[in-house]
């Protein structure tokens, strides 16, 4: 073809900025207290966002997936702190919240979030072990 410009396989740039394991904690911490907050009348409407951005890192092929666009729709700093985990995740990509001793809070963040969805009654609640 003429007047096309040869196109060169893409090259794997530096992520945006080094994120620690510790931020991302942080992190994590942040976002839990936003989806699972003490009382249910205490959720705003942030809430069932940062939930799907969290089940959907667990496992979102059952726990469905997070659409971008929720990013838009947020505060900046919670969507700045879900970008602080993809930013890690990047670097780090098969890490989940466990690694972080956060387990116990997933399963709880699926029982408020998914547990309605659990059609076949196994109670599972989602994560694959690798």
């Amino acid at each position: 073809m003429t007047g096309t410009v040869p196109l060169t396989p893409p090259q794997r740039r530096p992520v945006i900025r080094a994120v620690s394991f510790d931020e991302v904690g942080e992190a994590i911490e942040r976002l839990l207290a936003i989806a699972l907050p003490s009382t249910r009348a205490a959720q705003t409407g942030a809430s069932p966002k940062v939930a799907d951005f969290l089940l959907a890192w667990w496992n979102g092929l059952d726990n469905g997936h997070f659409p971008v666009l929720h990013l838009c729709n947020l505060d900046a700093v919670i969507a700045e702190d879900m970008l602080a985990i993809m930013a890690y995740l990047a670097q780090e990509p098969v890490t989940y919240a466990d690694a972080w001793g956060y387990r116990e809070a997933m399963a709880d963040l699926w029982m408020r979030y998914r547990d309605n969805a659990d059609l076949d009654g196994t109670g599972d609640s989602g994560h694959v072990d690798s």
